[in-house]
């Protein structure tokens, strides 16, 4: 790799231990993938947050890290496993949570913005297109190079902290031309009403084409009454086809930016009524749900308003959680929209997701509008699931069941 004169410094320690090592995990990614040289970025995102996922020695390495480590570049968090300030109200264990903000404080003495969120891109942290950052979380990744047409690979937690500590990454993969390009054509023939459904077309691309990179053509009915989806069914997308798929970008013609600078692939598929309703059938345990879950990737203001409109008043009976960013989440206390959701009985959460929260045992099965977030409740949480429009959600949580 070509190293500038700053590199080799910080490669040498001049900018102290944080940033040599920082350095020497970007050099060895960089001969890895055969990168020729390293790039600036604008912003890093960070994953590695939760004391769930991270542990103690997660802990204790940050702490190290955080004794000389300081980002160059503007940098913000991934959930962490809990909200950090109404952590007792999730009911979350004391002794997690000091954990965890010991996590958090760490992260911020190496001047990492402590937002905590999956979509970073509705907290400050919206790059442009054609600038290249160092993003880690799967969805905010796909979403950035799909949607907003900015570059970044899909870093992992410790590869996006040692860009942000030293202000660069490997030139490799999705910052170069090439392998952006649409690999296949995926004609979209079924309607897709709700994010939910988006979700679905995520799983059912990732079970018929995974690895590869689609350029999606949606008819009228996919595309909805306004002609391209909103921003909120591109985040459903964004989540589900890297988590089904592995697959960190994709292009709709006609609505996102990088659609029509590559050919048109020749080689195609048709996703109909039936591939997607057999999405939802895989991912439907048939069992009533104890939690009903929103924000998974974090909740945007718009949504917020649609769930404290669909409960209008009505109180909830079963568990209801609305997952967002703590910026967002202000917003949406200055319209009432929190007043609104809680009054009915709902929590609207901030800083966490239920994805990398400590709820295995403490809730049997979940219905939630993601089909990412159904994918990891029957991980780690070891719940059932079902994905569900945010209508189904709603009427889920103020004690409807499935057949009303």
């Amino acid at each position: 790799m070509q190293l500038d004169d700053d590199a080799r410094r910080l490669l040498d320690g001049a900018g102290g231990e944080a940033a040599r090592k920082s350095m020497e995990i970007l050099v060895a990614l960089g001969t890895i993938y055969e990168a020729e040289r390293l790039i600036p970025v604008r912003s890093a995102q960070i994953s590695g947050v939760s004391y769930a996922n991270l542990g103690d020695a997660g802990l204790e390495l940050l702490e190290a890290w955080a004794r000389d480590g300081r980002v160059a570049c503007p940098s913000t968090l991934n959930p962490a496993g809990m909200d950090l300030v109404a952590w007792r109200a999730m009911g979350i264990p004391e002794e997690f949570a000091e954990r965890q903000l010991r996590i958090v404080r760490a992260y911020e003495r190496m001047g990492v913005v402590p937002s905590c969120t999956c979509t970073p891109y509705f907290a400050g942290n919206r790059p442009a297109a054609g600038e290249h950052v160092a993003w880690s979380e799967s969805s905010a990744v796909t979403f950035a190079n799909s949607v907003l047409g900015a570059r970044t690979n899909r870093e992992g937690g410790p590869s996006a902290l040692a860009a942000a500590l030293c202000g660069r990454t490997p030139d490799y993969g999705l910052h170069r031309d090439g392998p952006r390009a649409p690999q296949f054509l995926v004609r979209v023939e079924a309607p897709l009403p709700s994010a939910a459904h988006w979700g679905a077309l995520g799983a059912a691309l990732g079970r018929l084409v995974p690895g590869r990179v689609p350029l999606l053509e949606l008819s009228a009915g996919a595309a909805g009454d306004a002609g391209a989806p909103p921003e909120e069914h591109l985040m459903a997308l964004s989540a589900a086809l890297p988590t089904f798929g592995g697959t960190s970008i994709f292009h709709v013609a006609g609505v996102t930016p990088e659609a029509g600078r590559h050919p048109r692939p020749a080689d195609g598929v048709a996703i109909g009524r039936r591939d997607v309703a057999e999405a939802f059938a895989a991912l439907d345990d048939g069992v009533e749900p104890d939690l009903v879950f929103v924000g998974c990737p974090h909740a945007s203001l718009a949504t917020l308003r649609r769930v404290a409109g669909l409960l209008g008043g009505r109180p909830v009976r079963r568990t209801l959680w609305v997952a967002t960013s703590r910026a967002v989440r202000e917003r949406a206390v200055g319209e009432g929209l929190v007043g609104a959701i809680e009054a009915s009985g709902g929590l609207v959460v901030a800083d966490t997701c239920f994805v990398v929260a400590p709820l295995a045992g403490r809730f049997r099965a979940a219905v939630t509008d993601s089909a990412k977030g159904c994918f990891y409740a029957r991980g780690p949480n070891a719940m059932k699931v079902r994905l569900a429009s945010l209508e189904e959600c709603v009427e889920a949580a103020v004690g409807g069941s499935r057949e009303s």
